[in-house]
């Protein structure tokens, strides 16, 4: 057993928000108890006991959209890239990483992005991967990492025929047996969904191909949207809007997550609310894309399952809660916009998603959730209440601050030492196996 206490605990229970003095109680990979810290104490005198030490104690962070294959990335300068618009960002900076990763890089972009994870307080991660370069047994190659840091993760891989129909069905198996593994799997932090790049990438033989092989337990992860150009695309050579082909083809419904939905329009969201679809908002990217602004505020409105993400630009959840507060004040000039809808997608629907793929209630504190709790090194110098919860972490929290990490019922990382790998070897062999993609790229 094991009680993390002595802190100001924010449960995220609409029943019982927040404990001045407060601790949690887990056995196993769940929660047992949660209350004041005495109490907790008195009824568990034999657990580990971790001293938050006046910190605050709070439900580990859900990440609804990452890109583990862009971790080399940083860094790096491609010859001849001075991109122009998006596509040009895509096939000259991520297309091209992604051709050239191997089997071993992708597996070295994954320790690299769950130590940092773990290191923000992110404990559940949906992956959108991509690695033309070695496709087969990439998901398996991710969740082996997944296993031995702790991190619970829905993966999928990015079916698209930008390089070819071969590709392209490879891409759909090796989708197909990942999630039958992931379905067999009785540990809860494991799913698999069908990956899908975005549909100006992928033909219509595609799409019938992904929904033939697809297991009826699982949805798309798929771009929607994000360029103006995926649009243009679709008008053209289909004669309908991009929402209305995935309705065509089958892929909306209660377990598809849409990436972006920036060039969306009313109709489009009507769609999404009658399937129950769900959205992933990823303002970094948007905004460093130069893609737009997406009318996020509206589909949150509209009661469209809305989450947010990081598309891989970073880890912390943190950083995506400020950016998306700031971007939608500044895109609508409104001053009020996003006080709710922000905090909602992060604390709320980013848990509601992840528990359409996972058993154990995410992202909350209260008896028979996950264990998933972090520790944020936090001295407020106005008080902390139940009233003013979301304000403290916008304005005074960063992922940095987290100083303990335990997901699942394992403590991943204690006063910010990483206990599930070495991290000075795992990040020497990063560094090896990035110098190689780096040379394979530039020649």
């Amino acid at each position: 057993m094991l009680v993390i206490g002595s802190g100001k605990t924010i449960t995220l229970d609409a029943q019982n928000p927040y404990i001045e003095n407060g601790a949690v109680a887990m056995d196993g990979n769940r929660i047992i108890a949660v209350g004041p810290a005495d109490d907790i104490r008195k009824s568990y005198p034999d657990a580990q006991f971790i001293d938050a030490g006046g910190n605050v104690i709070m439900p580990a962070f859900i990440n609804a959209h990452e890109h583990i294959y862009s971790a080399m990335a940083r860094g790096l300068s491609i010859k001849g890239y001075s991109p122009k618009g998006f596509l040009d960002i895509l096939d000259g900076q991520w297309w091209t990483i992604d051709r050239h990763l191997t089997l071993e890089q992708t597996r070295y972009s994954a320790v690299d992005t769950m130590i940092s994870c773990i290191r923000n307080g992110v404990t559940t991660i949906f992956d959108h991967h991509a690695s033309y370069g070695h496709i087969t047994d990439s998901l398996f190659t991710i969740a082996e990492v997944a296993k031995e840091l702790g991190i619970r993760a829905c993966l999928c891989y990015e079916v698209s025929d930008r390089d070819g129909q071969d590709k392209a069905r490879e891409a759909v198996r090796e989708n197909a047996a990942f999630i039958r593994h992931a379905l067999k799997d009785d540990t809860d932090m494991l799913a698999g969904m069908m990956g899908m790049h975005a549909q100006f990438t992928i033909s219509d033989e595609t799409f019938e191909l992904a929904a033939a092989n697809k297991p009826a337990e699982a949805g798309y992860h798929i771009h929607v949207a994000e360029g103006i150009e995926d649009l243009h695309d679709c008008l053209n050579k289909y004669g309908k809007r991009i929402v209305d082909r995935l309705m065509d083809h089958g892929v909306l419904g209660e377990k598809t997550l849409l990436g972006h939905c920036i060039y969306i329009n009313p109709h489009e969201m009507e769609l999404l609310k009658e399937t129950d679809t769900m959205v992933v908002h990823n303002p970094e990217s948007n905004m460093g894309n130069a893609c737009g602004c997406p009318p996020t505020m509206e589909l949150v409105r509209r009661g469209i399952l809305t989450g947010l993400g990081t598309d891989g630009y970073t880890h912390d959840m943190t950083e995506s809660f400020k950016v998306a507060n700031v971007l939608h004040k500044h895109h609508l000039c409104d001053p009020n916009a996003a006080w709710s809808e922000v905090p909602k997608m992060l604390f709320e629907n980013n848990a509601a998603i992840a528990n359409r793929y996972f058993k154990a209630p995410l992202g909350v504190l209260r008896e028979g959730a996950a264990a998933d709790v972090i520790i944020v090194a936090y001295d407020p110098p106005t008080r902390l209440t139940k009233d003013n919860i979301y304000g403290h972490i916008l304005f005074g929290m960063t992922g940095r601050d987290v100083v303990t990490t335990v997901g699942n019922g394992r403590i991943l990382m204690q006063d910010r030492e990483v206990k599930v790998i070495d991290v000075k070897e795992a990040m020497e062999k990063c560094r090896e196996q990035s110098d190689i993609l780096w040379k394979s790229i530039n020649g």
